[in-house]
């Protein structure tokens, strides 16, 4: 019903809505959501963002007999391109970690890598905007105070979008 009422008033962002839209037929065809398709690049790391891509989670099927009613993790199978793939394999263990983190439970017990090309349409990013000294010190003034490296780091990238977007 809130929702309704937030459609009504226009409030509803266009990402959002498309998202109740796509995550159903996603989740039905390869058992993954938009949520972790949009996050993967802060999930992946700077080292994977560039070459992977996740491309299904395979959830075990349940036992209605009542021998196996508790949770089982999936299999999150990840595309890589080429010779990454090794690297990718030994760098498992701390991405399944933050996968299990970014799902807020133990979601995923195994990762299966098939090496292929993955389509580079997304992944061309500018680099963070350039800000002239007077927008860098006041960014620097306004996060001083911030004590934990992530936050502000976080905090920066987001000042310097805003600030750019402003100056454009």
């Amino acid at each position: 019903m809130d929702d309704v009422k937030a459609y009504r008033r226009g409030a509803a962002q266009i990402a959002e809505l498309t998202n109740r839209i796509i995550d159903p037929v996603i989740a039905r065809r390869a058992g993954i959501n938009t949520a972790l398709l949009s996050s993967w690049d802060d999930i992946a790391g700077a080292d994977f963002a560039d070459c992977t891509r996740p491309e299904k989670i395979a959830w075990p099927r349940r036992d209605y007999a009542g021998q196996d009613a508790g949770h089982r993790a999936g299999v999150l199978t990840i595309a890589c391109e080429g010779a990454r793939a090794l690297f990718l394999n030994h760098a498992q263990g701390e991405l399944l970690a933050r996968i299990n983190g970014f799902f807020g439970y133990h979601a995923i017990g195994q990762i299966r890598i098939v090496q292929k090309p993955v389509s580079d349409t997304a992944k061309h990013r500018r680099g963070p905007p350039r800000l002239d000294a007077v927008q860098t010190k006041r960014l620097q003034k306004m996060t001083e105070g911030i004590e934990s490296d992530n936050l502000k780091k976080a905090i920066e990238r987001l000042g310097r979008a805003v600030l750019a977007a402003k100056k454009a």
